[in-house]
């Protein structure tokens, strides 16, 4: 778009009274009444709940192992508390888009257009990396699933072929892969939730009948392993509460998108995975102490409970595959469309927010890349173990910490055209409020963005370092 068209627009919005309250009226009215949302608070919780919830706690006894359960415990709180924080910037820079419109895209239109395409790059490498993985999960686990409940499952060939159940468990998927909106998988993440339910309750019944004592090693209470051997289960930790790339999505289509509403979405989801984290973890580091194992399920004695348990983690990442399919769709279909700012200084540009909704063929397209992408990968690589590596110590820190406090950090900025514009909305609705009170919270919310922008480029490093050393160790 070009200069004069910008202002243009920012003409338009004088003549038509922005700092007016009739202006301020007509604007808010178009935000509210752009799109309106559908989904409950529970459908958003549970969606959002099984985006965190995956694979991962099956590590996470290991994981409190090199802290103790002190420490480990303190870590997964703090945490869980951090990715918190990241999800609540979101729903704040929300406000700034139209509703219903939200996503990481339209915020950096607002606060680095130029750099919009590289945000977007770093969600669909990491989603479509995930799941890659979801597919080797699925093609390692079902043979020893089949053979779990028939020995004699090996004399059928294909039966213990992963490139046959991958390619099996790709008719399921592909249906729920094409699926526009989140909402529409809620009974699916409830099917997953039931699966992490029932590996939940393999750890505690084997916990409290004690039959593992026998192979139990040492526990800490207080002392770790080491500084080394903790942090290289701190990425564990952190990247198991990754679930951002789809908040936005929450956001949109949420029918309750009041402040409100949307924090106790936040606190329902990480408070759940929290509890399930260190549930998971305290009981299984305490059936196995230091000798437990990185899949507390494999530790257990072939039986049929266990077998059930490999066929809950399958169903639990086949459903899972398409919350990555989703935000990993829309991060292409912002590349394809996204083009180089001509912004001029201190002309206010139009909102970003008001976007088209992808068409029908465009959806297809994309999702069929995707689909056919990672089922190739899948299917020709048995392990992406070091390149996940990478991808989430820069893709999962950047969506989590960076992006989402560096957004809030800049956009409300008391200075920006979009943070005058949207204190003018509020001031109108809420005449003689505590003003003071409100720029102290201000003024310490944009210093906890920035803290947490710190810490992601802490945990970034930290991540980056430990895989380069384990690769020169190895």
């Amino acid at each position: 778009m070009s200069s004069a068209n910008y202002e243009s627009i920012a003409q338009e919005d004088r003549d038509e009274g922005t700092s007016s309250p009739e202006g301020r009226r007509r604007r808010r009215q178009g935000k509210t009444a752009h799109l309106a949302g559908e989904a409950s608070w529970g459908s958003s919780v549970v969606n959002l709940l099984n985006t965190i919830v995956g694979a991962g706690v099956l590590a996470m006894p290991h994981a409190m192992s090199q802290f103790g359960i002190a420490l480990g415990v303190f870590v997964i709180l703090f945490s869980g508390f951090m990715s918190g924080f990241g999800l609540y910037l979101q729903t704040r820079c929300a406000k700034y888009i139209d509703r219903g419109t939200a996503s990481f895209f339209t915020l950096s239109q607002l606060t680095f257009p130029n750099a919009a395409v590289v945000f977007d790059l770093a969600i669909a490498i990491k989603c479509f990396g995930v799941a890659i993985s979801y597919l080797i999960i699925i093609g390692d686990l079902m043979p020893q699933v089949i053979q779990g409940f028939n020995q004699n499952a090996g004399d059928v060939e294909c039966l213990v072929d992963r490139h046959f159940w991958i390619t099996g468990y790709m008719l399921v998927i592909i249906p729920l892969s094409f699926l526009r909106r989140l909402d529409s998988l809620k009974y699916t993440s409830f099917v997953a939730l039931v699966s992490i339910g029932y590996l939940i309750i393999i750890v505690l019944a084997h916990f409290l009948k004690g039959d593992t004592l026998g192979d139990r090693g040492n526990v800490r209470l207080i002392t770790w392993t080491g500084p080394i051997e903790a942090l290289s289960s701190f990425p564990v930790i952190v990247f198991a509460y990754t679930c951002h790339q789809n908040m936005f999505s929450i956001l949109n289509e949420i029918k309750d998108a009041s402040p409100g509403s949307t924090l106790n979405v936040i606190l329902g989801s990480i408070g759940s995975a929290s509890s399930i984290y260190v549930l998971i973890a305290i009981t299984g580091y305490l059936s196995y102490g230091d000798n437990v194992g990185g899949n507390i399920i494999a530790m257990y004695p072939p039986s049929w409970t266990s077998t059930i348990g490999r066929a809950a983690i399958v169903v639990l990442v086949m459903f899972s595959y398409p919350l990555q399919a989703h935000p990993c769709r829309a991060s292409i279909d912002n590349m394809l469309k996204w083009k180089p700012s001509q912004r001029r200084v201190g002309v206010r540009p139009p909102s970003p927010g008001r976007v088209h909704e992808m068409s029908d063929w465009r959806f297809a397209l994309i999702t069929t890349a995707i689909i056919v992408g990672t089922y190739l990968v899948a299917m020709t690589v048995s392990s992406l173990e070091r390149v996940l590596a990478y991808v989430g110590s820069t893709g999962s820190t950047s969506i989590s910490f960076i992006l989402p406090g560096l957004f809030y950090w800049k956009i409300s900025n008391p200075e920006s055209d979009n943070h005058r514009l949207l204190k003018e909305d509020e001031d109108s609705d809420e005449e003689g409020g505590d003003h003071r009170a409100d720029t102290w919270r201000s003024r310490l919310l944009r210093r906890g963005a920035l803290g947490l922008v710190i810490y992601g480029f802490v945990v970034m490093i930290t991540c980056l370092t430990l895989n380069t050393f384990y690769v020169v160790a190895r």
